[in-house]
C-alpha cells in the first residue's frame, strides 16, 4: 500500500517540530521503523467536549496504521464516524543523566499521526486482523482459530492513513550547562531495553511444546 507522493514527516504546519527542531526526522522510512518497532499506540478522541486518550494494539500496513476496538465503544464509534484523531507511538530507549535536573532527559523515538479513520469491512477487515496478529504475535495466526462471525460483528476495525505525520528522535548525550560540566558527579546514559521473558504455559498449555516461532521472538 505504499504511496510515493506523500509529504515528508513534519512538513505541515500542524506537524512541524518547534521544540528542539534538530530532533525532528523527515525521512519517511524512519517513520516506518518507529511504527514497526512499537506494539501499543495511544489514540486521542474528543467526545462531547471531553478529550480521551485510549491505548490500542496496532500494526502498520504500508502507508496506514490499523487498530481495532469494540463496536460498543462510543469513542471508537466517534472515530468511525470521522472524528479527527491524533495517533502516537513512543519508544523509550534510555534515561539521560545530566548534571542538573533541568537537563536530565530521555532517549526516545516518537511518531505522531493526524487525520481521520476509515472503517474496514469484509475481506479488508479480515486481512487487517491478520496483519495486526502477525505484528503482535508473529507466526501465531496459522495455529489459532480465526474470528467467528459474532466476534467480527463485535469488532470495529479502523485504518488511519500516514498522510500527516511527525517523527522526533532523541539519542544524544547529556547537554550540560557550562557551569555544571565540572560538577563532581557521574553523567551519561542508562539504556532501556525491552525483552521477551521465558514463555510460561497455562494449565492446558503445559501438555504442548512451546512453538518454535514463539522461541524466535525478540525485541
Amino acid at each position: 500500500m505504499s504511496t510515493p507522493d506523500l509529504p515528508a514527516p513534519g512538513s505541515t504546519e500542524r506537524t512541524r517540530v518547534r521544540r528542539i527542531p534538530e530532533k525532528a526526522v523527515t525521512d519517511r522510512s524512519v517513520l516506518h521503523t518507529v511504527l514497526d518497532a512499537g506494539l501499543v499506540a495511544h489514540v486521542a478522541v474528543v467526545d462531547d467536549g471531553q478529550p480521551y486518550v485510549v491505548p490500542v494494539a496496532y500494526a502498520r500496513d504500508g502507508e496506514r496504521v490499523l487498530f481495532h476496538g469494540s463496536t460498543g465503544s462510543r469513542l471508537f464509534r466517534a472515530l468511525a464516524e470521522g472524528s479527527p484523531t491524533c495517533f502516537t507511538v513512543t519508544l523509550l530507549d534510555g534515561l539521560v543523566l545530566a548534571r542538573s535536573a533541568f537537563e536530565s532527559s530521555m532517549h526516545y523515538r516518537g511518531a505522531m499521526v493526524l487525520g481521520t479513520c476509515t472503517v474496514l469491512e469484509g475481506d479488508d477487515k479480515d486481512d487487517a486482523l491478520r496483519i495486526i496478529s502477525d505484528h503482535l504475535l508473529p507466526g501465531r495466526w496459522d495455529d489459532i482459530r480465526e474470528p467467528s462471525k459474532k466476534e467480527l460483528a463485535a469488532t470495529l476495525m479502523l485504518a488511519l492513513p500516514l498522510d500527516e505525520v511527525s517523527v522526533k528522535i532523541s539519542a544524544s548525550d547529556p547537554d550540560d550547562d557550562p557551569q555544571d560540566v565540572d560538577r563532581p558527579v557521574w553523567g551519561g546514559v542508562v539504556p532501556i531495553r525491552e525483552v521477551f521473558g521465558e514463555p510460561r504455559p497455562d494449565e492446558r498449555g503445559a501438555a504442548y511444546p512451546v512453538p518454535e516461532y514463539v522461541k524466535a521472538w525478540t525485541r
